[in-house]
């Protein structure tokens, strides 16, 4: 598998809907499940299936996102040869959602050239799910598919792309001539002579794009069942490791259904939330139905229900803040939220 499969993940779709969690940050490092960014999970799915050289294409806001993934020594991506690869690169605003933008990939052409992979695996990198991608190989392989897209078993175009890496290449040196911007402009063209196949993936899956849907996708983790679709023990999902004590439950303090990261201090009520590394709650606040982000700090007698709090923030003792499950209330990162302001 090494010697034949390329991963290369499209890092620069933005989602309008999502601007309040990514001011300082690119989709991709968005934070998840308390440890986790969401590019963790199309990764670790190409580690786990045995993809030694992967490429990723950011746009902008790229610095957390690099941060986050460093040498890729947590992914066993920090080698001598294959490896980890960043390719940061202006995406023109018209092609900002479409996956695998061939002008992205022609200002890097030569990595193309130089790649020994025969096939390469382009992806989004906004879709939670836990896939082996063996089985997509073989099918795509043996059914002489010139390309092979990932469809969701409910119909849904998952934004993968299977592909010979010389048909890849051909279709970006040529794309002037024949007017394709992407991948998806090649699967809907009806007019050209390429093969089309589709590969159902049964499993859970979810593409991120909206606070809604990043919200209720966050919170599902709570059920046991979903938990268990993502995070299986023989495919792992990956991330930085970060060495941080364990989290400190102070006496009256409850929790229920809820996950709480390392490094915490909980003085409070938590509940159907998920609570990030290095959180404070104080002494009777009431957190419920929210997802509280990295080393933000929530005073005395505060309470949020249906809430996304971003890294770094900070809640005044007292202050209410509350959303709802289709609308909850966004604090973005680094602001400071008081009692008298939201009065």
């Amino acid at each position: 598998m090494k010697r034949k499969l390329l991963g290369v993940i499209d890092a620069t779709t933005y989602h309008e809907d999502l601007e309040d969690l990514l001011t300082h940050r690119s989709l991709a490092a968005l934070p998840f499940a308390g440890r986790y960014r969401i590019i963790d999970f199309v990764l670790s799915n190409m580690v786990n299936s045995g993809i030694g050289s992967v490429a990723i294409f950011p746009k902008m806001t790229y610095r957390s996102l690099m941060d986050h993934l460093g040498s890729g020594k947590n992914w066993d991506l920090n080698r001598k040869r294959d490896g980890l690869f960043f390719f940061p690169t202006p995406v023109i605003d018209s092609d900002i959602n479409k996956v695998g933008t061939f002008e992205n990939f022609a200002a890097n052409l030569d990595f193309f050239y130089r790649s020994s992979q025969e096939y390469s695996l382009i992806t989004n990198c906004y879709t939670v799910f836990n896939m082996n991608f063996k089985p997509l190989l073989d099918y795509h392989i043996h059914s002489g598919c010139d390309i092979t897209e990932i469809h969701h078993e409910d119909g849904t175009p998952m934004e993968m792309f299977l592909v010979k890496t010389s048909l890849l290449i051909k279709l970006i040196e040529t794309r002037n001539e024949t007017g394709y911007t992407c991948m998806r402009d090649v699967v809907l063209d009806t007019e050209h002579h390429y093969s089309i196949c589709s590969y159902v993936y049964s499993g859970y899956a979810v593409m991120i794009d909206s606070i809604q849907n990043y919200f209720s996708t966050s919170l599902n983790l709570l059920n046991s069942d979903v938990w268990k679709q993502l995070f299986i023990k023989e495919q792992p999902i990956l991330t930085k490791v970060k060495d941080e004590p364990p989290t400190r439950y102070l006496k009256g303090s409850v929790v229920k259904n809820s996950m709480i990261a390392n490094g915490c201090l909980i003085n409070g009520s938590v509940e159907n939330s998920i609570i990030s590394r290095g959180v404070k709650i104080g002494k009777g606040a009431v957190i419920k139905n929210c997802i509280i982000m990295q080393k933000s700090v929530i005073e005395d007698n505060c309470y949020l229900d249906s809430v996304i709090l971003d890294k770094d923030v900070k809640v005044e003792a007292g202050t209410n803040l509350t959303g709802t499950a289709r609308d909850p209330f966004v604090v973005r990162k680094g602001t400071r939220q008081g009692a008298l302001m939201n009065s």
